[in-house]
């Protein structure tokens, strides 16, 4: 069964001021539930159609519906009931001086009980591994652990759609990975995410959709096995697919099949047809 459109974009141009347009007639339908990642280069108009989501950026022209309602009607304080956004730079949205007070102000601003506040807040924090900064100064943690202040204060939303743009940046890999599996039991939870990120490994581990962005418009918008496997597609975009699906591409004439995404399946893979030639007896 079909899922019901959650975001849509229709004919949606956009451009700042007098410099040429960045996003260029794009449209795109999003359903409740997914997990998306959008990838293209420096420079392709990423966050910016990620800004439309919640209403920071209104198109100069074409439509863009949340839940079937038009955000150019809609003020950001609305949509940031659906909506919720994580900046790749933290600065941009951090201004409290503790961390507590930096998560809990979007409920205040939901005029939300004190006792459910206080709550949210402290399971946000232990979600990203930062209780123990509840009265720290957000700018005296690193650039990765306000990164992560910055996700809790979504985090405490619960908002039904999250966006995050480049959430590892300034991570290292075990504190990327902790992040990416919050990101997914979100998802696995009815969270409708979108992600941005330059990394291809963590679209291939976590993504069920990749959309493709070149120059202002959609290259492509697929499931992320269909995108991958199109290495000259990505070219265009000066992106690579995973090193295992790359592997995989140059032995697609040994019947591998050139969509493998993980280490895994390369394995289970290569260990069936040893075992069906008699290499492992």
């Amino acid at each position: 069964m079909s899922r019901k459109s959650l975001l849509k974009v229709e004919n949606l141009t956009f451009k700042y001021g007098a410099e040429p347009p960045v996003l260029k007639n794009i449209s795109l339908d999003i359903a409740g539930g997914e997990c998306i990642a959008v990838i293209g280069q420096n420079g392709a108009g990423k966050t910016t159609l990620a800004k439309h989501f919640n209403g920071m950026l209104k198109p100069v022209s074409g439509k863009f519906y949340v839940g079937g309602k038009d955000t150019g009607q809609l003020k950001v304080s609305v949509l940031a009931r659906t909506v919720g956004y994580v900046f790749q730079n933290p600065d941009h949205q951090i201004f409290h001086d503790t961390v507590a007070k930096e998560v809990a102000f979007g409920l205040k601003n939901f005029q939300l009980p004190n006792e459910l506040i206080t709550a949210r807040v402290a399971a946000a924090l232990e979600a990203v591994g930062l209780t123990a900064h509840h009265a720290t100064y957000p700018f005296n943690l690193s650039k990765g652990q306000r990164q992560r202040v910055a996700l809790a204060s979504v985090l405490a939303l619960q908002t039904e759609v999250i966006i995050l743009d480049e959430p590892t940046t300034g991570q290292d890999y075990r504190e990327s990975m902790q992040i990416m599996n919050l990101v997914k039991q979100l998802h696995q939870n009815g969270h409708t995410v979108i992600f941005i990120t330059h990394d291809m490994s963590l679209v291939a581990e976590f993504a069920q959709r990749a959309v493709v962005l070149c120059d202002g418009k959609i290259l492509a918008d697929g499931g992320v096995r269909s995108v991958f496997s199109q290495p000259e597609l990505l070219q265009k975009t000066f992106l690579k697919p995973p090193q295992i699906t790359a592997l995989a591409q140059s032995l697609n004439g040994y019947a591998v099949p050139p969509d493998i995404l993980k280490v895994e399946e390369m394995y289970e893979l290569l260990k069936t047809r040893g075992e069906e030639i008699g290499c492992f007896n």
